[in-house]
């Protein structure tokens, strides 16, 4: 992904707040990794992980409405990217690894978003990563019941939001 936002079919405008490369590049991301955690926060048949993945993807783009020119910038990014090989539907092959390194990455850019954005744009940033966690959480059935959410992936949403408070 590009360290800053490049000009295509997506892009509004720059970012609103001057980051370096390297956290323009974390925030950029770190959307698709948080989707990667979510899908591997349960061991899932190949079924479920792409209906978790196709959420998540859904969830990205969804940030292209959003009323933060922060996120919007971070959505045009993601899709200027000439990315021949773009996360979907997958997981982490170590999966406590793989998750563990998103946390990290979500509490130093928490970090970031407290030094160098406006608080609102940092607010729903953060609440467009806990939207593509539940998004892709809920994507497929995992009860006899129906739909819901399981354990370890609740605890994986309760994880992610202590990393990503400010």
């Amino acid at each position: 992904m590009p360290s800053q936002p490049t000009a295509g079919p997506w892009a509004r405008s720059a970012p609103p707040i001057a980051f370096t490369p390297d956290e323009w590049d974390l925030l950029t991301r770190l959307p698709a990794r948080v989707m990667i955690a979510a899908t591997s926060a349960e061991p899932d048949s190949d079924r479920r992980t792409v209906a978790e993945g196709l959420a998540g993807i859904d969830a990205i783009a969804a940030g292209t409405v959003s009323d933060s020119d922060l996120v919007r910038a971070a959505v045009a990014a993601i899709y200027a990217e000439a990315d021949p090989d773009p996360p979907s539907a997958e997981q982490f092959r170590d999966r406590h690894a793989g998750i563990t390194e998103v946390l990290v990455n979500c509490r130093a850019a928490s970090l970031v978003l407290a030094r160098r954005a406006d608080p609102a744009d940092a607010a729903a940033y953060r609440q467009w990563l806990q939207h593509i966690a539940a998004r892709v959480c809920g994507a497929a059935r995992t009860g006899v019941f129906g739909h819901r959410v399981s354990d370890a992936e609740n605890a994986f949403l309760a994880e992610l939001n202590r990393a990503l408070q400010p």
